[in-house]
């Protein structure tokens, strides 16, 4: 199928069910967002398409393909052919007879449109027998889709449809698809009448139809099978057609000559497909047909509509546009090597001669067609729109390319810019790691960053004990594969904990708490962090002695000033005393303790630690400081304390009722500012810790 079918499948699933259904649809029957209006898809594509919608949806292919007939009219509207479909007939009867003349001509388009074909037989009390062939079987739910939509649309009515048979035949070439639907069709104001009468009634007129549908079909067969139907119905009481009467001269007005150069492509022959009568240029592409009494099948076969070449056939399918090939194997030896002459026409019985009329034109798409079959639009009589339908097929033809090659373009650029919006989240993660969200996203602004000034944070200094001495003794590589097994156990926690990680510098590690977001809870969120640096490092061996590396850890709190330093490679780095004093606790610490500053010690106290006092040390130039040792968390495993247990080691903070206005989850500013406006009006909107927050209730 063209491109064009499932664009119009997608649209459906977008307007009706939304764009999440359709991404979940597609990924489902594993198939592309985008499809090419004018390129051709594997039918199985489409097919797949249906049955996860059923699967999707809990409902039945009939009501699926049903659904999409009724769309697919209305998408063919929007789609600029609207206009085509409402001239189509003046009743549905003859729209739907005229349907295979409107895919005969989009086929100009779509040449490889393999379309089905309809034929109308009509009643006498109105009532139609609607024939749908097709090679794709299964899609016949389709058809009254269709048609309930146009007779709605373009004739105030509403139809009924039944199926009466359901077969493989070989009325076409081949086993296709022939499905009989019985048509009932009523106007709206009928309608209206209708349901005043008892609803009991209608119910058992319904079972009633049921029960003699089979019957109903075979008395219809028989009615009808060797009748054919023209009917043209007013639509109303001032239509033309139903004052006009037409007037027939007593003898033709035209010789025979005349009416062969007038006509050149025409063929007149019998019900024994015996050839009478031909035009001139007929004769002239294919010289054998001007053989006395040469039959039409041996010189033809017909491409469409696909039926056996019997005149009973082509009686059935009188109202239908027969398309005949001429056989390679009957034309000049010459001429063998070209591309074989089409045409296409009418086909008209004439009762008192018992034989048919074939007015036709060659088939062309385009002046290269022309050619190939060494033809000239001199050949073609000017009366012929024929001529006119190739030269502008040809500009149309230049359209269609150009809109194919538009189209090729679009979807390159959305793969690009989809890979340009994978590779940009790729980077802002990065920058991310490096830089704290709201510092990076001032500097990818062109903004400069004012400095911070915090009044209490807490900050943390690791390193691991006797590291000289393992580089001194292990390769490089050995060392690099060490700290990275180490700072990635690390650096998980510090998402566990919600602390920042400043930097790291050869085996120092250093994070801090309550910058850049302020949080009362730094100092307990950093000392949870250091008892997991602990326990982490013990999963870390030395290369040396292949045991588990024992790290120091200090920990202090106090004010800071924060800021970005450089342009090149920027950093957010921390300056003060505070940075001082929480290294001096780190080397003044012993290996596999958490060493505390007595203002860390102040903060945690009588908050569900055990503290041990170590008393006072000489500090580095802070003098004499009575210290303390972080033993464990009084009610928290070591898994929870690793993030893999469900206790809540923090007390909730007005964040976890709320969402985040610059979380990524709301992606494009438009949706910020449509959020922000909503949370403005409704009262939900607050300020935590300079962040905008949305309550979630």
């Amino acid at each position: 199928m063209y491109g064009f079918i499932n664009t119009c499948l997608k649209s459906l699933v977008i307007e009706k069910f939304g764009e999440e259904t359709w991404e979940k649809l597609r990924m489902m029957a594993e198939v592309q967002d985008t499809f090419m209006t004018y390129e051709i898809y594997d039918d199985t594509l489409t097919l797949r398409l249906v049955q996860e919608a059923c699967k999707m949806l809990e409902v039945s292919a009939e009501v699926v393909l049903k659904l999409f007939g009724g769309y697919f009219f209305s998408f063919c509207k929007m789609s600029g052919y609207d206009t085509m479909l409402r001239t189509l007939g003046g009743n549905l009867a003859e729209f739907v007879e005229n349907l295979d003349a409107l895919h005969s001509y989009l086929a100009l388009s779509y040449q490889e449109m393999n379309a089905p074909s309809f034929r109308v037989e009509t009643m006498d009390d109105g009532r139609m027998l609607l024939h749908y062939y097709s090679d794709r079987k299964g899609l016949y739910h389709i058809v009254p889709g269709i048609i309930e939509a146009v007779a709605k649309d373009f004739f105030d009515s509403e139809v009924d449809m039944t199926i009466l048979n359901q077969s493989e035949e070989n009325e076409r070439t081949g086993q296709k698809e022939h499905v009989v639907f019985l048509v009932v069709q009523r106007s709206l104001k009928s309608k209206k009448r209708l349901k005043q009468k008892d609803s009991t009634e209608d119910i058992q007129g319904e079972e009633n139809r049921q029960v003699n549908t089979a019957s109903l079909y075979k008395k219809l067969i028989s009615e009808t099978m060797w009748r054919s139907y023209s009917y043209s119905y007013p639509l109303h009481s001032g239509n033309l057609s139903s004052a006009f009467s037409p007037s027939y001269p007593e003898k033709l007005w035209i010789d025979q000559q005349a009416f062969c150069n007038a006509f050149p492509f025409h063929i007149v022959f019998d019900k024994n497909l015996r050839i009478k009568q031909t035009g001139v240029n007929i004769q002239k592409f294919v010289p054998g047909l001007q053989t006395k009494d040469i039959r039409l099948d041996e010189y033809f076969e017909i491409i469409h509509p696909q039926i056996i070449f019997d005149i009973s056939n082509i009686r059935k399918f009188i109202n239908s546009q027969f398309v005949l090939k001429t056989r390679r194997e009957m034309v000049p030896q010459a001429a063998q090597q070209q591309a074989m002459l089409k045409l296409r026409g009418q086909m008209v019985w004439m009762p008192s001669l018992e034989c048919m009329v074939y007015l036709c034109s060659p088939k062309l798409r385009s002046l290269q067609e022309l050619e190939e079959r060494g033809l000239h639009l001199a050949d073609i009589a000017q009366h012929d729109t024929t001529r006119d339908l190739i030269l502008l097929n040809q500009q149309r033809l230049a359209e269609i390319e150009l809109s194919n090659q538009l189209e090729r373009k679009k979807e390159e650029l959305r793969i690009l810019s989809r890979n340009l919006e994978v590779e940009k989240k790729k980077t802002e993660t990065l920058l991310y790691a490096m830089l704290p969200r709201h510092v990076a996203n001032q500097l990818k602004e062109g903004k400069r960053v004012e400095a911070g000034d915090f009044k209490v944070c807490t900050i943390l200094f690791s390193d691991v004990v006797t590291f000289t001495n393992i580089c001194a003794a292990c390769e490089p590589i050995q060392i690099v594969n060490m700290l990275n097994s180490m700072y990635s156990r690390f650096d998980r926690l510090t998402s566990v904990h919600d602390v920042y990680k400043v930097e790291t510098i050869g085996d120092a590690y250093m994070v801090v708490g309550g910058v850049p977001i302020p949080t009362d809870s730094h100092a307990e969120r950093v000392a949870n962090f250091a008892l997991g640096m602990r326990i982490a490092a013990r999963e870390v061996t030395n290369p040396i002695t292949g045991q588990p590396i024992q790290i120091r850890v200090g920990l202090h709190t106090g004010p800071v000033l924060a800021g970005v330093v450089g342009e090149k490679m920027p950093r957010y780095c921390l300056f003060g005393d505070t940075v001082n004093t929480a290294s001096r606790m780190e080397s003044h610490g012993v290996p596999d303790h958490v060493h505390l500053s007595p203002f860390t010690y102040s903060e945690l106290a009588g908050k569900s630690f055990e503290i041990k006092e170590r008393g006072e040390i000489q500090v580095k130039g802070k003098g004499l400081m009575t210290t303390y040792f972080l033993m464990r968390h009084l009610h928290a495993s070591d898994e929870e304390i690793m993030g893999m247990g469900d206790v809540q080691l923090y007390a909730k903070t007005p964040e976890s009722s709320m969402v985040y206005l610059s979380d990524p989850l709301y992606g494009s500013t438009v949706m910020y500012l449509i959020l922000l406006k909503v949370a403005i009006q409704s009262e939900c909107l607050e300020v935590v810790n300079y962040k905008l927050y949305i309550k979630r209730n």
